[in-house]
């Protein structure tokens, strides 16, 4: 859920894009638990694991950028939560699904991934957005739309990481 999320080079953005693919896996699900986890600077459960998809999905349709107060991309932060949200200690068939435009700020998400691969966690990744990237909206102003800005005043561009999804799913 961090800003860049917010970007429009899927469409409507990359946010709303991937809560429509987890409400189309969700639909697809039986029998399996699942639970939620929002990331940004900081990782938080949003829904513990459960059967109960009704929920899943109205917990999912609040997901927001602004819910988390700490901006970033911490993923391995996400990875290490979600091993300890898993119940037992067979982690046999505990799959974690990334949904992310990767670019990764805050920690090191390639080894959170070891340590959930070496658990018996697969991790699949999926990514959102462009790898040519797109500016980050703000909001709109005068009638057009504002982009996110640096310190120095130049137009932030996000662009999708595939290289590391590819190497926290390997």
């Amino acid at each position: 859920v961090s800003n860049s999320m917010r970007a429009e080079d899927l469409q409507p953005n990359r946010l709303e894009r991937a809560k429509q693919v987890i409400s189309r896996l969700i639909d697809k699900l039986e029998n399996d638990r699942i639970g939620l986890i929002v990331f940004a600077g900081q990782a938080y459960v949003q829904l513990p694991i459960t059967t109960d998809y009704a929920a899943a999905k109205l917990f999912l349709s609040n997901i927001e950028t602004n819910m988390v107060p700490t901006q970033g991309t911490a993923i391995g932060t996400a990875i290490d939560l979600a091993l300890k949200s898993y119940s037992g200690n067979d982690n046999k068939h505990k799959t974690l699904v990334i949904i992310t435009d990767g670019e990764n700020h805050e920690d090191d998400a390639i080894e959170a991934a070891r340590e959930a691969a070496a658990q018996g966690v697969i991790i699949h990744t999926i990514g959102m957005g462009s790898v040519e990237g797109t500016p980050i909206p703000t909001g709109k102003g005068n009638g057009s739309t504002e982009f996110l800005r640096d310190n120095e005043g130049n137009t932030v561009v996000t662009k999708l990481d595939e290289v590391s999804l590819q190497k926290i799913a390997a």
